[in-house]
């Protein structure tokens, strides 16, 4: 028996806005708990919500970034349930009435491009969080993110895989950091995704029961969890089992799911239209405003890197997977126009050092301006490429410039001739054997002439020099 997954995302990105959705208590993370709040946020008797607009603003891009069709009247909703973080009893959402639909977005997975639907973006505030003593059976609440303003992304189930998944995942990401509209900070819950897994027969129609994922906050998580969940639903299966329609936690230390509770169905929330909030009306001059100042996105950019600097698909994809790779990179080439030479130094040496320092490219300790002017220096034989990473290591380590740096330790390149031969000279003159097995055809037998040379120079002179005045004499 062959099965599929059926996968689809619910992805919920925190807006970029100051302040709440329905009230002006601030939005910032990290405050004592509990200082963040209102009567409105606090879900008081007798207080009235009152919409930010740029929550609106903000929704209207994703719906655009994502090909869907925004609704001209949209409507809030009251989604009801009980629990110790949602202080009003309810959750003001969107249900029949989501101010986007029916949109999508293309991903690559092992070169093959695929189209994930979009079901529906809908607009909604935060709960609360809590926090569990593991010493004592007390729960502590905080209502700073209560009324904090999300937009929720759901999926259509076209994901057929795990890696599917994460592609997906990562591309919203960058789409909603492209926008600046949300942080994507998944560690503090700006960026968390629930998963709903299922499978089937290969070749069917009719998709499995599904569950529920929760606690996903990696895209490794994400890719491990619905792993695990797939080859627990199908073990059950193949047993005569039947799959339960539950919410299930994932537990990354353990990489295992756990059931919490029963999965609940849209009527079990009793939705109805919110009393305290009119409908919301998008006019198209409105869509067409917000359309305007949308930026490249990253498809575009990408392409427009393949395009305009000849970079393979793959680099491009690379420097345009965040807004802030794809800027660094273009403008590092207004200082060294030289758009593969720049790649693989951003790529390479730059993301190797952030990646290891655990920092983001808007934390690099060597700005675009002075990595630019570094590859600049190397391509006017100021300093070779061996010297180069050791200059690019110095700036890493003291915020220094290149030519600071190049000027302090002495490391210009030598470049004279004269001075050369005469070091080359000296190296063959002690080399007869080396010398003999070159003329015999071992070829290979240049490096350890180049190797000497550049020891004796302390690597400053000239690679290019040193292999052309090498080369003229051994055929002497």
């Amino acid at each position: 028996m062959e099965f599929e997954s059926v996968i689809g995302l619910e992805v919920h990105a925190q807006l970029k806005t100051r302040t709440k959705i329905f009230c002006n208590c601030s939005t910032a993370f990290g405050a004592p708990p509990n200082t963040h709040t209102c009567p409105v946020c606090l879900g008081m008797p007798g207080v009235l919500p009152v919409l930010n607009k740029k929550v609106v603003e903000y929704a209207i891009r994703m719906a655009i970034a994502t090909n869907c069709t925004i609704a001209r009247e949209s409507r809030f909703a009251r989604k009801n349930y009980f629990y110790p973080d949602l202080p009003k009893g309810y959750q003001i959402s969107q249900y029949e009435l989501p101010i986007a639909e029916f949109g999508y977005i293309d991903i690559e997975q092992n070169g093959n491009k695929k189209r994930i639907g979009i079901t529906r973006i809908h607009i909604e505030e935060d709960a609360g969080k809590l926090t569990h003593d593991p010493n004592r059976p007390v729960s502590m609440v905080d209502f700073n993110r209560t009324g904090v303003p999300l937009i929720e992304i759901v999926s259509e189930p076209d994901i057929r895989s795990p890696e599917e998944a994460g592609a997906y995942l990562r591309h919203l990401h960058s789409v909603v950091r492209y926008l600046d509209i949300c942080d994507g900070n998944m560690e503090e819950g700006s960026f968390r995704c629930d998963a709903n897994v299922s499978v089937m027969l290969k070749g069917s129609e009719t998709f499995g029961t599904r569950a529920e994922l929760k606690n996903l906050n990696s895209f490794k998580h994400v890719e491990k969890a619905i792993y695990f969940e797939t080859e627990r639903q199908k073990d059950i299966v193949l047993d005569g089992g039947e799959v339960i329609q539950e919410t299930r936690l994932w537990d990354p230390a353990k990489s295992v799911t756990t059931s919490i509770r029963t999965k609940e169905d849209a009527h079990d929330y009793r939705y109805f239209p919110d009393p305290d909030l009119l409908p919301l009306v998008v006019d198209d001059d409105w869509v067409d405003r917000v359309k305007a100042t949308l930026p490249e996105l990253p498809d575009a950019r990408m392409k427009r890197f393949v395009r305009e600097f000849s970079l393979p698909p793959y680099d491009a994809g690379v420097l345009t997977s965040s807004r802030e790779i794809a800027d660094y990179f273009e403008d590092c080439l207004k200082v060294f126009p030289e758009p593969k030479q720049v790649s693989n130094w951003v790529m390479g040496s730059l993301l190797g050092l952030l990646n290891a320092e655990g920092k983001s490219i808007e934390d690099s300790p060597i700005p675009a301006h002075d990595l630019g002017a570094l590859l600049k220096l190397m391509d006017e034989d100021v300093i070779n490429g061996r010297m180069a990473k050791t200059v690019f290591e110095k700036m890493a380590q003291t915020g220094k410039t290149p030519k600071t740096i190049i000027k302090e330790d002495g490391l210009v390149q030598v470049t004279d001739a004269s001075a050369i031969e005469a070091i080359v000279s000296e190296v063959l003159a002690r080399s007869p054997k080396e010398i003999e097995d070159y003329k015999n055809g071992k070829t290979r037998v240049i490096g350890f002439f180049v190797g000497q040379v550049m020891k004796a120079t302390k690597g400053k002179a000239n690679p290019k020099i040193v292999n052309e005045i090498l080369k003229d004499k051994l055929s002497c």
